[in-house]
């Protein structure tokens, strides 16, 4: 017997779904308390992925399979390194430089 070829939207969508649900639950469980932008984009993430099986309307943002941008991933990642208590990482834009003390 075949087995029916995966819904990759689908199971794009249950991937969001769970993700979102585990930052909720990671900083509900760790106390630390999100700040009213934090909870407003994680229910309002939720509530487009659940109605419309993606998160972003444009296709340019995101893969076609994707349920999530690629800006949406980066925010849910900080949103779950708050959780845990990991430290901010280091700001980027410094670039190279030259040493100014090389005696």
């Amino acid at each position: 017997m075949k087995r029916a070829v995966p819904d990759r939207k689908a199971q794009a969508q249950r991937s969001a779904l769970n993700a979102l649900k585990r930052a909720q639950r990671l900083a509900d469980k760790a106390g630390i308390e999100l700040s009213d932008w934090e909870g407003e984009f994680l229910g309002s993430v939720t509530e487009r992925v659940k109605t419309y099986g993606r998160a972003f309307g444009d296709p340019e943002k995101g893969a076609p399979g994707e349920a999530l941008s690629a800006l949406q991933h980066r925010k849910l990642k900080e949103i779950n390194a708050k959780a845990k208590g990991e430290p901010k990482s280091m700001p980027r834009g410094r670039g190279f430089r030259r040493k100014t003390d090389m005696t």
